[in-house]
């Protein structure tokens, strides 16, 4: 057995429970994974809501109970069958069966998970678990947008696949700068010789023109659209419907990547002012991992922590979240 979060009924962060539960085991092709800590990422208060904000015929079956959770950090405890590369005892983290398990086959707030072999890489002696658990979905999803899309597989939420553009000499806007993606995204842009135009709270400059942002834009005093212009890229790390807002800041030609792309209904604008609108669904990708990690191995660029809870107070964690202006991410410690 193991302590776990689980879920009984869909609901608030009420509905999660910290309680006993069967320890799995590792299958061929798969490590298990004795968990140190456990990030946060939307779709982790999306599942517990039932993904109430995908259509109908998208939402999940009521497969109680579920583990929600996908990003984690800690020790390989055995290996399955077929497995290379890893050990007993070495230190991981990994994004576990994303998309695949986003209905709750990832289970990942929990002491121990099974991960697919090739969703892990070793964890970047630089940072701590903790650290390290925080950053796979959301470095995932800012490198598949911004650097290596990494995969064929057919894109969900638009016909064509994605592709990054350059950045080296571009200008790029960021909208959501402080958080989860979106400082990651200011950090790989800068990395890749982009000038960077963050937007944020006024709480929050200090925090992500640390990260290595050019200009600041606070988006409780001034609106973002309306005072920049010629731009060569938009990454909206909030994304919805209001990301068709941030189409005339871009020049013919320029590029807008909502992180969060259901919503969008500018097409017809885009193609009229010559701008490119792309979104993808990130995915699992433990070879992503290990070329990212040497960035966090030697201090390229860095996750930050937002806050900290023990796995038993998972409720606590999720309130911190929807309460918002966070600057970067929310971790469980398991142990």
């Amino acid at each position: 057995m193991m302590k776990a979060v689980r879920l009984h009924a869909f609901g608030g962060p009420e509905v999660l429970a910290y309680e006993d539960a069967d320890r799995p085991e590792a299958k061929a092709g798969e490590l298990l994974v004795r968990v140190t800590a456990a990030g946060i990422n939307p779709p982790d208060w999306y599942l517990r809501d039932g993904y109430k904000t995908l259509p109908p015929e998208w939402q999940p079956p009521a497969a109680f109970p579920i583990i929600p959770g996908t990003d984690v950090s800690g020790a390989v405890e055995a290996i399955g069958d077929g497995v290379e590369g890893f050990a007993a005892g070495d230190e991981v983290y990994a994004m576990v069966r994303f998309p695949e398990g986003v209905f709750g086959e990832s289970a990942a707030y929990a002491e121990y998970v099974t991960v697919p072999v090739a969703q892990a890489a070793l964890k970047p002696r630089g940072i701590d678990h903790v650290q390290a658990a925080a950053a796979p979905m959301s470095l995932l999803t800012a490198w598949q947008f911004l650097i290596d899309l990494g995969h064929d597989a057919p894109n969900p939420v638009q016909p064509n696949r994605h592709k990054p553009v350059p950045l080296d000499g571009r200008t790029v806007l960021v909208n959501g700068a402080a958080g989860g993606v979106g400082h990651f995204v200011v950090q790989l842009a800068k990395w890749k010789g982009a000038r960077v135009i963050a937007v944020a709270s006024a709480s929050q400059q200090a925090f992500v023109r640390d990260l290595g942002a050019d200009e600041f834009i606070d988006y409780g005093t001034i609106a973002a659209e309306d005072v920049v212009h010629d731009l060569d890229l938009v990454v909206d790390a909030v994304g919805g419907a209001s990301s068709a807002r941030f189409l005339r800041t871009l020049k013919r030609g320029g590029a807008l990547f909502p992180i969060f792309p259901l919503g969008f209904a500018g097409q017809d604008e885009a193609e009229r002012l010559g701008v490119t609108v792309s979104a993808t669904q990130v995915r699992s990708n433990g070879a992503q991992l290990a070329e990212a990690g040497r960035l966090l191995d030697d201090g390229t660029i860095r996750v930050a922590i937002d806050s900290i809870f023990p796995l038993a107070e998972a409720r606590g964690a999720h309130e911190r979240a929807a309460s918002g202006n966070l600057k970067g991410k929310i971790v469980l410690r398991a142990r």
